[in-house]
């Protein structure tokens, strides 16, 4: 056999394995980039409604997904310190929206959007007037259920304690 021979062989048990795990790699890098865009999509979302289910999970895996992505996760790290405090008030509620969108900017670096979607875009989210109408309508309709509530059981309370003094009123009229 002669060289050629070999390298010939070589390349038909080299060239397959190199597609497979060059093919890996690329698989697993496009499911990496599909959950940090699922991540960054989550949160970009919520920035109109608040807190949601998805981006309370998102939140939750962002450790997770993005772990080799130092700003993001010192990003992160600031928004959390800052939404341990207790009682928000307006200068620090500013600071935790300032740290939201701080989070999204970076993680929008990490995607490659770093000219794409700036500051700017992370703060101006379109939010229908009509939506925030519906919202503050569903707000308004569970404080009256509440509070509707709160008469309802107060009331209960009321009639239990007056069931139970009549009651022992009764027996203490019959012992006599």
């Amino acid at each position: 056999m002669q060289a050629k021979d070999w390298i010939e062989i070589a390349a038909l048990i080299i060239i397959p394995i190199a597609a497979v795990l060059i093919g890996q790699w690329l698989q697993n890098r496009a499911e990496k980039r599909k959950d940090k865009m699922q991540i960054f999509k989550a949160l970009m979302t919520a920035r109109c409604y608040g807190w949601t289910i998805e981006s309370v999970n998102a939140y939750n895996v962002l450790d997770i997904v993005f772990a080799k992505d130092k700003k993001v996760r010192a990003a992160w790290k600031d928004l959390l310190e800052k939404l341990t405090v207790e009682n928000v008030d307006q200068p620090q509620a500013k600071r935790i929206n300032d740290a939201k969108h701080k989070l999204l900017e970076e993680m929008a670096k990490s995607l490659g959007y770093k000219d794409e979607i700036t500051w700017e875009t992370i703060q101006n989210p379109y939010i229908p007037k009509g939506l925030v109408n519906d919202m503050q309508e569903q707000a308004n309709g569970k404080q009256l259920y509440q509070t509707a509530l709160g008469i309802i059981v107060s009331m209960a309370q009321n009639q239990a304690q007056n069931q139970v003094g009549t009651q022992q009123g009764n027996a203490n009229s019959e012992q006599n």
